[in-house]
């Protein structure tokens, strides 16, 4: 059996790290607090994040890491052409109403591009990991589990078996402009899921499109666009036939809107466009 790329087992083993503190800072009890910009935070969030940014600074030294909550607390690095991007919880929405489909995400990016990455949901005991040239990975592993890289193996993307698109949407921002633009495809079937593990959906079969036409930040795709384009996906900008792409200080960290597409999915320019 092939063994798992180092950096993805490095990468894996973090996160692995971090959903046994997340589930465990829940079974304890959750405090949740607010940020400046009134998204909930919890001691979850902040513990988890510690913990990945000292795994990074031993493992990758010299490298920087921009996590969410270092942005939130105004320490964020000026990143160079190769650092990591963190999103110790996201969807901590869905953490703190009980739901599962909250993901630790842990991104490499060079030259503005995600070329690797984790995400990882750890409710689930779900994996995936991906990259340039490393292969996609998919494994399932319990907090309370010992890591094991022998957990992961190879995955490909199954072929696609249905005529019309299904879409994944987000659980909390399903707007207007999002509904308007799945009417105008004719997407009738979609399904609602919080956090980076909606790129999971495109990864199996799932789901064919997810669009996102609101702000998000860069921690919160880096590491699903890794994936899912090592799988032969695809996530860009709404009417460009580009990439969306990192390291943008200048907007603290913020995309614009974008349309990821699973492996095998195609959109007309005019079917991408918001």
């Amino acid at each position: 059996m092939a063994a798992m790329p180092e950096l993805l087992a490095a990468l894996a083993r973090l996160a692995h790290g971090a959903g046994r503190i997340i589930l465990q800072v829940r079974e304890a009890g959750i405090n949740v607090r607010h940020k400046p910009d009134t998204s909930p935070v919890t001691q979850a969030d902040e513990q988890a994040e510690a913990f990945i940014e000292q795994g990074l600074a031993e493992a990758f030294p010299g490298v920087a890491v921009v996590g969410e909550e270092l942005v939130a607390a105004g320490r964020a690095p000026q990143p160079g052409r190769r650092f990591f991007l963190v999103d110790p919880l996201d969807g901590t929405k869905e953490f703190v109403a009980g739901r599962d489909s909250f993901s630790t995400n842990i991104a490499l990016v060079e030259d503005g591009r995600a070329v690797a990455g984790v995400i990882h949901a750890p409710a689930r005991g779900a994996f995936f990991a991906g990259g340039e040239g490393l292969g996609v990975w998919r494994g399932r592993l319990a907090a309370d589990e010992p890591f094991n890289a022998e957990a992961f193996s190879v995955w490909s993307a199954p072929p696609r078996r249905r005529e019309g698109l299904v879409a994944v949407v987000s659980y909390s921002h399903l707007d207007d402009d999002t509904l308007c633009w799945l009417k105008r495809r004719g997407i009738r079937d979609f399904a609602r899921m919080g956090s980076a593990w909606k790129f999971s959906l495109l990864l199996t079969g799932e789901a064919d499109v997810y669009p996102r036409l609101g702000p998000t930040s860069e921690w919160d795709t880096a590491a699903g666009q890794a994936v899912l384009e090592a799988a032969g996906g695809r996530v860009l900008l709404p009417e460009v036939d580009a990439p969306l792409t990192y390291g943008h200080h200048e907007r603290k960290f913020l995309n614009p809107g974008f349309v990821a597409l699973a492996p095998g999915v195609a959109l007309s320019e005019e079917e991408t466009g918001a």
